[in-house]
């Protein structure tokens, strides 16, 4: 087959970032913006050996399960790859995701799997409690704000995405208005020049508070009260800040904040805990989900009130402290020192005394706190980034041999490696749930429960 040949196929299985997946002659195709059962005319673009990328040309017959986009810059954003598939069969989608990486890397026959249904939500919109909006202009030259295209810089003008808040929308309509007004220019990132790069907004669900950061190239911002005074018009309007970046990059945020108004941060509760929210903590963005994966993981470390819990990968604390409303002590480990400090308030915030913070890398905190100070522990919990357990965390962890290991992944890939060199040492997997974090989007957070076999021996 020749670059722009056109072929039909079926679409069969869909790829890691949402591509469709479809064959012909054995050969593998990956098609963007296809559905799991669509037949679909398509254009060569890119060929390997073994598989190829196509463009869709057309869609010859639905899916059962296509539906139209909500959104109506679905395709060019590309930040929902699943909104044109039902959301019972994302759902499905994700719990053959995560069967697939748990049988293939993870090494359990897939039948053994002990799966229960991935916990969904009852209404897949409005769910994100954090977006960041770049600024630019667009060919006529006005002062523009959206998302950036996949894989690209061009901003894709669009203000009311309906994975985020309603007052987005009204926000950046308060910024556009005053940087117009004020002359202020947006970045321009290939000049490395103009003021305004993100405009971060975040917004406490259970309080109704609102947080506006504005990332700017530069080290103040001109006539910043008049926006603060725009701003608080709002109702909830609870703390308006900028970051300073002026490097040549592609992070959003820059490492100096400076406040503008309000305390410097928000509160949210997800359950009975309270958290407070900087500009840059790390948050979960879908709170509703949020709750359910925390009491799963609660759930699946079984606490009776006087165990000892850690939890490595800590982030603020936020799963420190729903485990230490049921255990005896809970220490936490993550190597970002600012998530410590907001960790260590967020306890005091709570009035939980039974829980300890390192700052540190969870691979040397828990081997030294192990191997030197003979801490042990009943139960420990992983919430990892998205490549997983470091190979020393995991050797400790096997060392330590915990009553049970709960296992809280972002990537079901690395999941399923680091359950097989587990599985190789002596757990066995018990329970295995996952939750709906993004509705629209391919990733899926996965709760696992693993115990030792020699604690399973003890207690039979």
């Amino acid at each position: 087959m020749k670059k722009n040949e056109v072929f039909t196929t079926v679409i069969q299985d869909m790829s890691e970032d949402g591509a469709g997946i479809g064959r012909t002659d054995g050969y593998t195709w990956f098609i963007k913006d296809t559905v799991i059962g669509d037949v679909v005319e398509a254009s060569a673009m890119k060929m390997k050996k073994h598989y190829g990328f196509a463009r869709l040309v057309r869609i010859l017959t639905p899916s059962p399960h296509r539906v139209e986009a909500k959104c109506p810059v679905a395709r060019q954003c590309g930040g929902c790859q699943l909104q044109a598939m039902s959301y019972e069969e994302q759902l499905a989608f994700k719990e053959r995701k995560i069967r697939s990486h748990l049988s293939r890397l993870g090494g359990i026959p897939e039948e053994e799997i002990p799966m229960e249904p991935v916990m969904g939500m009852e209404d897949p919109w409005r769910y994100r409690n954090k977006a960041q909006f770049p600024f630019g202009r667009n060919k006529a030259g006005e002062i523009i704000t959206g998302f950036y295209a996949g894989r690209t810089h061009a901003i894709i003008e669009h203000e009311d995405c309906f994975l985020g808040v309603e007052e987005n929308k009204e926000i950046l309509e308060i910024i556009k208005k005053f940087m117009n007004e004020y002359k202020i220019d947006p970045y321009d990132e290939t000049a490395h020049r103009g003021l305004v790069r993100h405009a971060l907004i975040r917004k406490g669900f259970v309080t109704g508070e609102l947080m506006v950061c504005l990332v700017i190239n530069g080290d103040r911002l001109p006539h910043s009260q008049e926006l603060v005074n725009r701003l608080r018009e709002m109702p909830g309007m609870t703390s308006v800040s900028i970051s300073i970046n002026k490097e040549k990059t592609n992070v959003i945020m820059g490492k100096e904040v400076v406040n503008l108004y309000g305390p410097g941060y928000i509160t949210d509760w997800i359950g009975e805990v309270k958290y407070r929210i900087s500009p840059l903590s790390f948050y979960q963005v879908n709170p509703v989900q949020t709750r359910k994966l925390y009491e799963t993981a609660l759930e699946f470390a079984g606490l009776e009130g006087g165990e000892t819990v850690w939890d490595l990968y800590c982030g603020i604390g936020t799963i420190s402290l729903f485990l230490a409303q049921k255990a005896g002590k809970v220490y936490g480990v993550e190597i970002v020192p600012q998530a410590i400090e907001d960790a260590r308030e967020n306890a005091r915030l709570n009035g939980m005394e039974n829980v300890e913070f390192f700052v540190g890398k969870a691979e040397e905190v828990l081997p030294e706190q192990y191997e030197k100070n003979h801490v042990r522990a009943d139960v420990i919990v992983v919430d990892p980034p998205r490549k997983g357990c470091d190979a020393k965390c995991l050797e400790t962890i096997v060392k330590m041999q915990p009553k049970r290991l709960v296992y809280v992944s972002c990537d079901s890939a690395t999941l399923g490696r680091d359950v097989k060199y587990l599985r190789e040492n002596g757990f066995e997997v018990e329970r295995v749930r996952g939750c709906d974090m993004f509705p629209g989007g391919t990733h899926v957070e996965t709760v696992v429960l693993m115990s030792h076999k020699s604690q399973a021996a003890q207690t039979a």
